[in-house]
């Protein structure tokens, strides 16, 4: 609905006041949006802009790939090359675009009319300016600036669960292929294991039952590949969706192992507090509740204004002096006194007010809950790193020497074999979960997670097994 008033030199001039001081930043308000979420993620987003910033940003994620995939790595490529997020990184363009324009007062409005008649000539010009979007223009622009931050909050969660997610593809594409090359370790070492069992059985020195049992890991083995290599194809390939890469980029490399098991978890204090002050959607649904409250206050300071038209006049008539003066139309309110559109603000408003509460219940829950799985998780990666390899080598050499000894059958050191491949499977699942476990902590919490120096002798003892199991 339209609303006119007079535009008088004054009030020209504090039109041209609030125009000025409603401005377009060059970046499209993006820095701060790329500045929070490098303090977050440990990486920072680019906007392509245009066609040379994306020839520059292409040039960077080339660069990146050329050495094997790291975990940050990913999460550097996954920011600037993934198109959702390159689409995401314009929402805040066009917030600080919508804040600039609520400060800005549409054009001035000038009608001419020419009447005729009787030999009399009549000309009408009016000149008219909205007054009721000149003294609601303040509030508006605190209302879309605080959008404006809402949506930088809203966008920068979405880089970060992004790179959550690009975290935990990574894990998964790693340990997948990790698990892969182990499955064919063991497959080779079953065909030999079962090739050895038939020509023992062919002279008599094994039973059918033993050789059953070795036909039977064989055949195991090699559905556990199948499997293996099913999984591993299908972990890359939503990894590859994450980084939004495509072409010969898809044929970037991946570390060979996943990282190695810090030497102690991360000991956090007060993690419900921690989450609540750093989770970015907490932050959002604090600020729409504010921006709703202040919503509230615009729709009652306009409830009974609904047309305020004024306007300059200047009439011209043939034979007669000009007329000058002005035209006000105001809408009456008879029927509609604006109560409900209160009360639809007020209600929207309560909606907000539960949404922050109920923001809050889910960060201290998710809290807990990613804090007891990451510890649960190093717990259980280094119960198999600390006890179960290396009783698991130990039972190894045992076996060996018995059986150089000769006080151990064939049969005995493939069984042991069949055991070795369980042991290492094992850990390398429990070193999976982990680091999943901290990449959805970090996430939860908002924070990144420093990490203590790296135990080395898992790595080893790990690959000590795979050499026996051959």
């Amino acid at each position: 609905m339209n609303f006119r008033t007079i535009a008088a030199p004054p009030l020209l001039a504090a039109v041209a006041l609030l125009a000025g001081c409603a401005t377009i930043a060059p970046d499209g308000g993006f820095g701060p949006v790329a500045a929070t979420a490098r303090a977050r993620i440990g990486v920072e987003p680019r906007l392509a802009r245009d066609d040379a910033a994306a020839r520059e940003l292409a040039q960077a994620v080339r660069a990146t790939l050329a050495q094997p995939l790291g975990m940050e790595d990913a999460v550097k490529v996954a920011v600037l090359a993934h198109p959702g997020l390159q689409a995401s990184y314009w929402k805040v363009g066009i917030a600080q675009a919508d804040l600039a324009q609520a400060g800005r007062l549409p054009n001035p409005g000038f009608e001419f009319k020419h009447l005729s008649g009787g030999g009399e000539v009549s000309i009408e010009r009016t000149f008219t300016f909205n007054l009721v979007k000149l003294l609601t223009t303040p509030l508006a622009s605190t209302l879309e600036a605080r959008r404006f931050e809402q949506v930088k909050l809203e966008v920068a969660r979405e880089i970060e669960q992004h790179a959550r997610d690009t975290r935990l593809a990574w894990v998964e594409a790693v340990s997948a292929n990790q698990a892969l090359d182990y499955a064919r370790q063991v497959n080779a070492a079953a065909e030999a294991g079962a090739e050895l069992a038939g020509r023992m059985a062919a002279s008599g020195n094994m039973n059918r039952l033993d050789l059953s049992r070795e036909q039977l890991f064989h055949a195991e083995a090699q559905a556990t590949l199948a499997h293996a290599g099913k999984q591993a194809v299908e972990a890359r390939e939503k990894l590859t969706r994450l980084l939004g890469l495509w072409g010969q980029d898809t044929l970037y490399r991946l570390p060979d192992h996943l990282p190695e098991l810090p030497a102690a978890p991360a000991e956090l204090q007060d993690i419900e507090r921690i989450a609540l002050q750093q989770r970015l959607d907490v932050q959002a649904a604090r600020l729409d509740a504010q921006a709703t409250a202040s919503n509230l206050g615009l729709t009652r300071t306009t409830r009974f204004i609904n047309v305020l038209d004024l306007g300059y006049v200047n009439e011209t008539t043939t034979n007669a002096p000009t007329a000058r003066g002005y035209d006000l139309t105001v809408e009456l309110p008879l029927f509609d006194w604006g109560g409900a559109r209160v009360a639809r603000a007020e209600g929207v408003y309560m909606q907000a007010v539960q949404r922050v509460a109920q923001a809050a219940v889910t960060a201290r829950s998710e809290a807990r809950e990613s804090y007891l799985g990451y510890r649960n998780a190093y717990d259980v990666a280094a119960h198999y790193r600390d006890r179960i390899i290396p009783l698991r080598k130990r039972i190894s050499q045992e076996v060996l020497l018995r059986y150089n000894g000769m006080l151990a059958s064939t049969q005995d050191l493939l069984a042991d074999a069949r055991e070795q491949a369980g042991a290492v499977s094992g850990y390398i699942g429990a070193l999976k979960d982990f680091w999943s476990a901290q990449a959805q902590l970090e996430a939860t919490l908002g924070i990144r997670i420093a990490q203590p120096a790296n135990g080395q002798h898992a790595r080893h003892e790990e690959r000590k097994h795979e050499g026996h199991a051959e």
